[in-house]
């Protein structure tokens, strides 16, 4: 695990710190600046343990600032789900948080001001008239034909769009630059357009919103950022975020600097195609625990810390790759083999008769909570004549690499005695409805006295003392490392095995107290989590977060 004294340096560490032993900056002032558009998936995490990480690191402040210039798109819900995420991960933003749309008088003040200088005017072209003059990559653009509108004609038309006099699409307002750029970001940028839709913020005041390119660097301004820390797609809008501040009567002049987004395998986080998950059903919400989504992975059964530490794992570099999902899975099973505590839960129950067992008694059995962490609670476990083991740990007949329990033969219980399998009981079809057990009572705690050597050890529940409970198998969503290249639509690539129910699957009794999202390891089955929504004492939920080592390698390298 990655501690604060060996944390790797890093492009973005080494200019922060430079520019404060320098005094370009006194304090560093970072910013995380999400739309409110859906929610947050693990590709924001990176940003979010940076830009909040790199701020306290260095004695500073991150602010959460809401880009919400889409109203379109945008909810409430989005909001609070964001803010949610954010103070989950472990960070708390600075004062308030904040939007773009709190701006909107100052941004309209200074689209006036541009105008008044020459430097922006209104077009009347359509979207696809707009497309053709703005040329390609390898040849220039035109010049629109309203591009040359006086002053005080832009100003009036201005002030028409925003009195609701035009349609929407009818006009839109441009920054004047260079329509020759070899930069296409530069070639007249929209700043204004007409939206006749409320905002979750400012109500029906505005009927046009201003474009992101346009907030994005003068809301950093007025807020005073020194680092506006992006991905790289933005590295081409930089010369434009540079213009509108330097062309404005902007109160502070930030800095852009852009790193490599996170993209992972086996996953999706295009916001488009994770609303598709949702809207076509093929995951129940958001926060299905097999969404990539901050929330997603919260409910899986993720924590904090493995998230921090896997995004301090992966590094900040200014070169797009795609990281292993493995990494992540890696980072969780880390953190919970250290911290959660151990339990006992069987998926497919088997009964099991202890014939030499008193019916009525009840013995009850200390064992640890954790095998390395003498600070976790030892735990109570009732020992019943009638138990449950998984109907994978038994079989008639086995050979000498089988360590479980075989007719015959001996097996012990985890934390408790030797059994020995007397006798199967079948039903008519042949399934197995029950085995006949007899126990050494000299071997609790210590190995048969006559020296017989029993090697294997399985898990088990009391069948009368133990509760059942609803066990969700949740594995990755799709089964290719790529599921949204080619041709292909990407919901073909979906693993149909990413979520199996298990209705009656037996656990200690005392499981049925756990907290919504407290956090186990099942012996021998995996690390789990109490579904933060349906977990309840008279009816246990309980969601698989990872397995206790990595099955898809194996399926990888056959």
């Amino acid at each position: 695990m990655t501690t604060e004294t060996t944390k790797p340096e890093h492009f973005i560490r080494k200019i922060l710190r430079e520019d404060l032993e320098s005094s370009k900056v006194n304090k560093i002032v970072t910013r995380f600046p999400p739309e409110p558009n859906g929610f947050l998936h693990i590709g924001h995490a990176k940003s979010i343990c940076l830009n909040f990480g790199m701020a306290q690191e260095f004695g500073g402040e991150c602010h959460l600032r809401f880009d919400d210039t889409n109203p379109e798109k945008e909810s409430e819900e989005y909001v609070q789900s964001i803010k949610s995420d954010v103070s989950w991960l472990g960070f708390q933003w600075a004062g308030e948080e904040r939007y773009a749309s709190n701006y909107f008088d100052q941004l309209y003040s200074w689209a006036i001001e541009l105008i008044e200088k020459g430097l922006a005017y209104v077009c009347d072209l359509t979207p696809e008239q707009a497309r053709e003059y703005r040329g390609t990559l390898k040849e220039p653009g035109v010049n629109s034909p309203y591009r040359d509108r006086s002053i005080e004609e832009n100003l009036d038309l201005f002030k028409r769009m925003t009195d609701g006099e035009f349609d929407e699409g009818a006009k839109v307002l441009r920054a004047k630059i260079d329509m020759a750029s070899p930069n296409m970001n530069m070639r007249d940028p929209i700043i204004y357009r007409i939206r006749k839709v409320a905002h979750h913020q400012t109500g029906d005041k505005w009927c046009i919103y201003p474009m992101y390119d346009f907030t994005h660097g003068l809301s950093d301004a007025i807020e005073g950022i020194t680092h506006s820390i992006c991905t790289l797609e933005f590295e081409d809008h930089r010369p434009l975020y540079d213009w509108f501040i330097a062309n404005v009567t902007a109160p502070a002049v930030p800095r852009q600097y852009e790193f490599a987004r996170l993209n992972v395998n086996y996953t999706v986080t295009s916001k488009r195609k994770l609303k598709r998950l949702v809207d076509e059903n093929v995951v129940s919400s958001w926060d299905d625990p097999r969404m990539p989504t901050i929330s997603g992975m919260r409910r899986r059964g993720f924590t904090p810390t493995s998230i921090r530490n896997f995004c301090e794992m992966i590094g900040v570099t200014r070169q797009d790759s795609v990281v292993d999902v493995a990494m992540l899975e890696y980072a969780i099973r880390d953190d919970l083999d250290k911290n959660a505590p151990r339990a006992f839960c069987v998926l497919d129950p088997l009964p099991i008769e202890i014939t030499n067992f008193d019916e009525d008694a009840v013995e009850t059995l200390t064992l640890a909570g954790h095998p390395n962490r003498d600070d976790l609670a030892t735990r109570s476990v009732p020992f019943t004549r009638h138990i449950m083991i998984d109907r994978a740990d038994f079989r008639e007949e086995a050979n000498k690499k089988y360590k479980r329990l075989v007719l015959g033969k001996e097996v012990r219980l985890r934390g408790g005695y030797v059994i020995r399998a007397d006798e199967v009981i079948k039903d008519a079809d042949g399934r197995i409805e029950k085995i006949l057990c007899t126990y050494d009572a000299e071997t609790l705690g210590q190995n048969p006295t006559d020296g017989r050597k029993v090697k294997g050890v399985i898990h088990w529940v009391s069948a009368t003392h133990g509760k059942q409970a609803e066990v969700r198998l949740y594995d990755r969503l799709f089964n290719e490392e790529a599921p949204d290249r080619g041709d292909v639509d990407f919901l073909e690539k979906l693993n149909p095995e990413s979520l199996q129910v298990v209705k009656g699957a037996y656990i200690e009794p005392s499981l049925c107290e756990a907290a919504p999202e407290q956090r186990f390891q099942f012996e021998r089955e995996g690390y789990f989590v109490a579904d933060r929504f349906d977990h309840a004492t008279d009816a246990p939920v309980f969601n698989k977060t990872i397995g206790l080592r990595d099955s898809w390698a194996k399926i990888e390298n056959s």
